[in-house]
């Protein structure tokens, strides 16, 4: 499996002298390709200034950010963000296949830029929607609009930012099954931020633990499920509770365990 994403003694603060504010402290770490990386980590610790230093929105202060082995110095081409606030990412004066299409539309014919949304809207379920607009949808099927618009770019890397915290409870476990079945099916090389344990570890081929400000990684912790998830018997499993048990230990400030003699743990299939 080859590296997607290295990030590498990252650091950035906000403002200078003793009033500089540091809001992330040499981060480094690494998403393989085709990989589901979830960041866990407290509300205000620097989860979203971290990923707009990753997809190249700010400048980090310090250390380095490489996509594909290519130094990040500018927004790449290949990444596509998907924001907590889909209210305001979707253009509500355009119809949802004109949202979808409207990254490509320096780049792409427009039977080609059809063709992309229309196979997007088929990814996250929404097929027979292009000609809406996104105010006549429920708030999760704009989302699934938004993480479509991200899709029809068939980006290298696609950063989420609390995607889903914006919905209710029925929704939010409807759109992590739906990610985690986009994700298999297509090998999508994904991190997602989210302060929620829970859903870090039911989406995550592994959990990033960040502390509070500044943010520096505790733990990077290997989610020993089945690739195939379900939102009730996973979430009863005994490896699901055991690893959510950890990382909010971990988020609470402890230290990280030590695998004990003798276990074997459960692979993925």
């Amino acid at each position: 499996m080859s590296t997607m994403l290295q990030v590498t003694g990252l650091s950035h603060r906000y403002g200078t002298g003793e009033h500089a504010h540091v809001a992330v402290n040499d981060l480094t770490f690494t998403v393989e390709t085709g990989e589901l990386s979830c960041i866990v980590g407290p509300s205000g610790c620097g989860k979203s200034t971290l990923l707009r230093c990753i997809s190249g929105l700010i400048t980090p202060t310090g250390g380095e950010v490489s996509l594909h082995g290519d130094r990040v110095t500018g927004v790449p081409e290949d990444l596509a963000v998907v924001f907590q606030d889909y209210s305001r990412s979707l253009f509500p004066w355009l119809t949802v296949r004109q949202n979808v299409e409207f990254p490509l539309r320096w780049k792409k014919s427009r039977a080609e830029r059809r063709e992309r949304s229309e196979e997007a809207l088929e990814w996250v379920s929404l097929p027979g929607v292009g000609g809406k607009y996104p105010w006549q949808l429920s708030g999760g099927m704009q989302q699934r609009v938004s993480i479509a618009r991200a899709l029809a770019r068939r980006p290298a890397l696609l950063l989420m930012d609390e995607p889903f915290a914006s919905v209710d409870a029925q929704t939010r476990f409807e759109l992590e099954d739906l990610l985690r079945s986009v994700q298999l099916q297509h090998g999508s090389t994904i991190l997602l931020v989210t302060h929620d344990i829970d859903e870090s570890v039911y989406l995550g081929d592994r959990v990033l633990v960040l502390s509070k400000s500044p943010a520096r990684i505790v733990a990077d912790l290997p989610v020993d499920l089945p690739a195939e998830r379900h939102q009730i018997t996973t979430r009863e499993s005994a490896n699901f509770v055991s690893l959510r048990a950890e990382v909010a230990r971990l988020l609470q400030g402890g230290t990280p365990a030590e695998p004990a003699a003798g276990v074997v743990s459960e692979k993925p299939s």
